[in-house]
């Protein structure tokens, strides 16, 4: 199981950070295993490593291989937990250059996420001479960012392959039963799987809206889905060394003490697009009413070199949250020769991963003797069940945090403003006013 420390954080936490806090964390548990709080509707998540549906799955890993078999390049349609989840494991597990670096698999592309003419239009003239699919991910089918975005791939299916040709390569993963996706997959004939209404989009990274893509890529969904239900049985567990709690209780007792500022921080490029999920699980979850610690993200130790500064030496209202791989899955031997001019001869014989951790000891020091608490999670390596239980892990933190701060960390009213004042600007009907 993946390990949480707060030893380094002590220092700023006062002595009952975490024994002041268990009734509330056990109210905060019940809330969430029973769905009797706010917005319990949207609490399928929390049981899905264990009830999700088998046959469906099925199903995914065999679109996977038609998608496999005739695309050169699958362009995934979606905003929000529509996609970040997928892009997260896709290159936690894979690679962050993997449409580089990929041979038998197709190349995976992520729009609708954006309004931007320049890149949907770099995107369309880049898949308008290769064979390409289609997976389109959306509750409703009405977000606008991602509407426009199918809208204008399925034209371009049509005009490559016809109505007909452009209906085996569009896949369409939303609600059961209704909404305008739903609507226009069954006027069309669209092969459709569902992501389960009682869960939101932030927590929907192990239902088809995540897997399908996954399984595109050649990534061991099962083993998701088992690391995912392995940590589901250890975090449904209550007490103060449950390390869900123990995160959850760190987090409110730093922001009690003023840390308002929560910065995920990792030593591997792969998490880069983790980081961006997690920033959406905290920030969507947590962020209302007033309240909420606001959630970033840094890349080590590329982002020492920019963000480093301020983290060191500004404004003490910050703590960082560390994931660290135990077990790297290469070694990169340094063997300068002594006249090497490079000054590098003091590393003579050590590994790359070798020199990593040192980077990462240092700055953990460096930046709690700055003032910067620092909380560590360890996962031993980047593999689809150690990225399921990280995945599980947060999510159910992220519950109980919710839940702790008094907050309803399953809806997102905030969300509705842009696109009220949007749709006016537009002359959309109904919002002239």
């Amino acid at each position: 199981m993946l390990e949480f420390d707060v030893s380094y954080a002590r220092p700023f936490l006062p002595a009952n950070w975490l024994s002041s806090r268990l009734d509330g964390l056990t109210e905060a548990r019940q809330l969430l295993e029973n769905g009797e709080g706010l917005g319990g509707e949207f609490t399928g998540w929390v049981d899905l490593p264990r009830s999700y549906d088998r046959e469906e799955v099925h199903r995914v890993l065999q679109t996977a291989r038609i998608i496999r078999r005739q695309s050169e390049v699958l362009i995934v349609v979606g905003i929000g937990g529509s996609y970040l989840g997928a892009r997260a494991l896709l290159e936690l597990l894979t690679s962050p250059n993997y449409n580089l670096t990929c041979r038998r698999s197709p190349q995976i592309f992520f729009t609708g996420n954006t309004l931007s003419s320049d890149a949907m239009t770099e995107l369309l003239d880049y898949v308008q001479d290769k064979d390409f699919s289609v997976n389109v991910v959306s509750k409703s089918g009405s977000t606008t960012e991602s509407a426009i975005a199918f809208f204008l791939f399925r034209q371009l299916l049509e005009e490559k392959y016809g109505r007909e040709g452009a209906r085996d390569r569009i896949f369409v993963t939303t609600d059961r039963t209704e909404g305008t996706l739903r609507a226009l997959a069954n006027q069309e004939g669209y092969a459709t799987f569902s992501i389960p209404r009682d869960i939101g989009g932030r927590y929907s990274v192990l239902t088809p809206a995540g897997l399908l893509p996954l399984a595109v890529a050649g990534v061991e969904i099962s083993g998701i889905l088992d690391g995912a239900a392995a940590a589901m049985a250890r975090l449904r567990r209550p007490g103060q060394d449950n390390p869900a709690w123990q995160y959850a209780a760190a987090r409110n007792a730093l922001y009690d003490q003023g840390k308002t500022i929560e910065i995920l921080a990792g030593y591997e490029p792969h998490l880069r697009a983790f980081g961006e999920w997690w920033k959406q699980l905290f920030g969507e979850s947590e962020g209302k009413d007033g309240k909420g610690v606001f959630p970033a993200s840094v890349e080590f130790t590329t982002d020492l070199h920019s963000m480093g500064q301020y983290i060191q030496e500004g404004k003490r209202d910050l703590f960082e949250t560390v994931v660290r791989f135990t077990i790297p899955q290469s070694s990169c031997l340094l063997d300068p020769a002594p006249e090497d001019p490079s000054g590098l001869g003091y590393l003579r014989g050590r590994d790359l991963r070798f020199v990593n951790e040192q980077a990462r000891q240092g700055t953990v020091l460096a930046h709690v003797a700055g003032g910067v608490p620092n909380l560590l999670l360890t996962v031993p390596e980047r593999t689809p069940h150690w990225a399921g239980q990280l995945v599980y892990f947060f999510e159910y933190a992220c519950g109980l945090s919710g839940y702790l701060s008094g907050v309803n960390p399953f809806n997102q009213p905030g969300v509705e403003a842009y696109k009220t004042n949007m749709f006016a600007l537009l002359g959309k009907p109904g919002y002239e006013q």
